[in-house]
């Protein structure tokens, strides 16, 4: 699978605007790509669109989705999607991608919840992930979450972590958006190798890699945050990566806690001299 971007990317959040355009000369030399959430920009106007255009203007755009709800019990949003179709297709977004979880039934829960690990989910959610690719017209990518409820406690559960992403991946011929904090903070909280895991994902499938920062809740348990800077394991499961995979895109997401804008930078700086080591940008 080719990748839909190269190098090293940001994630774009209104909080940081501000700060990227007073220092969009160095932004420029640091940032090869953007990552938006469409839900945060469809149908938004007035300054905040006009500041937006600016930005799909001057970097390639990728989108990550936050409330398609794939593994939700209701039938997908038609509506929503048609509203990321339309904007894909102003933006010349480079590729979607959605969460391997469920945020919503009869209301949203503002929170990603795991789907159980069993082969009739699979089934289900690789369905609803056809379904959007057909609707779109593009292959889309999944992204493994991090949980905090084991799955395998839900009663039928047969597969591990690995094995259910990898089942829907194959299933529903889909693209993988890899996470390695997502990962990491998996392994501790319950209890696996991170390094095998990523070794075992199928490499050809990952459109882009997302880093980011976690909460220490305690030693055992880790909290997916994006709110403070990435730490050294999860830079070196970063590097594993590109080990097992070759260099690839890869994107820093924060959230909230923002740091100064040449702050932010030097992180995003981390992941560009880390694919230089490795053999050069994706």
């Amino acid at each position: 699978m080719m990748q839909p971007v190269t190098g090293a990317g940001l994630g774009l959040r209104r909080g940081l605007m501000a700060g990227l355009r007073a220092h969009a000369d160095e932004v420029a030399a640091h940032v090869d790509f953007m990552e938006v959430a469409p839900e945060n920009w469809i149908r938004l106007g007035g300054r905040w669109q006009a500041q937006f255009e600016a930005f799909a203007r001057d970097y390639p755009l990728v989108t990550h989705g936050l409330s398609l709800s794939l593994g939700a019990p209701a039938p997908l949003d038609t509506t929503l999607l048609a509203d990321i179709r339309h904007f894909l297709q102003r933006y010349q977004v480079r590729c979607y991608t959605e969460h391997l979880s469920y945020c919503s039934d009869d209301a949203h829960l503002y929170d990603l919840m795991p789907i159980p690990f069993t082969e009739e989910a699979v089934h289900y959610v690789a369905g609803r992930i056809r379904q959007v690719q057909e609707t779109l017209e593009q292959r889309i990518g999944i992204e493994h979450v991090s949980y905090y409820t084991p799955p395998g406690m839900l009663p039928g559960q047969a597969l591990s972590e690995l094995e259910f992403v990898r089942a829907v991946l194959d299933e529903a011929d889909c693209g993988l958006l890899l996470d390695v904090n997502n990962v990491y903070v998996n392994s501790i909280n319950h209890g696996y190798d991170p390094a095998a895991f990523i070794a075992a994902l199928p490499g050809e499938r990952i459109m882009y890699v997302h880093v980011a920062g976690h909460f220490d809740e305690a030693d055992d348990l880790k909290v997916d945050t994006h709110g403070s800077p990435v730490i050294d394991p999860v830079w070196a499961l970063l590097e594993h990566a590109y080990d097992c995979f070759g260099v690839l895109p890869t994107l820093l997401e924060r959230d909230f806690n923002f740091p100064e804008t040449p702050l932010l930078l030097q992180e995003v700086d981390q992941i560009r001299r880390r694919q230089a080591r490795a053999g050069g940008q994706a």
